[in-house]
């Protein structure tokens, strides 16, 4: 196992086996630019490129904690990057399970499917990663079990709301609030904050 893992075990971020065993065999080293790899054990956020940033362990292992991924679920993943996070949850679900990942910037989304094919242990078929403003989703593989998304906005797009799963759950940041939402009804939504993150900015079409 290695030191991230850890460390991220011992002051009480990760708990769940399962993701555990993703932090432990996806190892972040992969996912960060060259120059960078004897920084990827660090709990700091890092750049890769284009104003973006591969987000802090710490963070990371707080958003899987809420988010709950599952094996077999279907999971969309917004807001890519170097494609990270698309691997632990790609991990998790197994083969039989799938992961749709959204990158807006070609460049990183081009990064981000070589980072991810470095990972032995995720089947091919498992990742769908398309390089697209993933704002409002992905509605053609709705629904998803989970949602994931990586970068912050305003409020979550009802859009989102629409494509998760009775039963479903969705984190991500609002404004410097985590923010966690699980579907109950076709209209009914459970939903906390956590304060306390930052992070780069949802960009939709309409706003570049």
């Amino acid at each position: 196992m290695n030191r991230l893992t850890n460390d991220l075990m011992k002051d009480g971020y990760l708990r769940t086996t399962s993701i555990i065993e993703a932090f432990a065999n996806v190892d972040r080293i992969n996912f960060v630019l060259p120059e960078l790899e004897l920084d990827a054990n660090a709990d700091v956020p890092l750049p890769v490129g284009y104003g973006q940033t591969i987000s802090q362990p710490t963070t990371v292992a707080i958003m899987m904690e809420l988010l709950d991924p599952r094996e077999n679920q279907k999971i969309l993943d917004i807001g890519s990057g170097s494609g990270w996070t698309t691997s632990l949850l790609a991990y998790i679900v197994g083969e039989n399970g799938k992961v749709i990942s959204l990158e807006r910037i070609k460049e990183l989304s081009d990064f981000g499917r070589k980072n991810i094919r470095k990972i032995k242990k995720i089947g091919k078929e498992v990742v769908e990663l398309y390089n697209m403003d993933g704002s409002l989703g992905y509605a053609p593989r709705a629904p998803y079990d989970r949602i994931l998304v990586s970068a912050s906005a305003r409020e979550v797009p009802q859009e989102l709301k629409d494509q998760l799963k009775i039963g479903g759950k969705l984190v991500m940041p609002v404004h410097n609030y985590l923010h966690y939402l699980e579907k109950r009804g076709e209209n009914d939504f459970y939903e906390e904050e956590y304060p306390g993150f930052s992070f780069v900015p949802l960009i939709s079409r309409g706003s570049l």
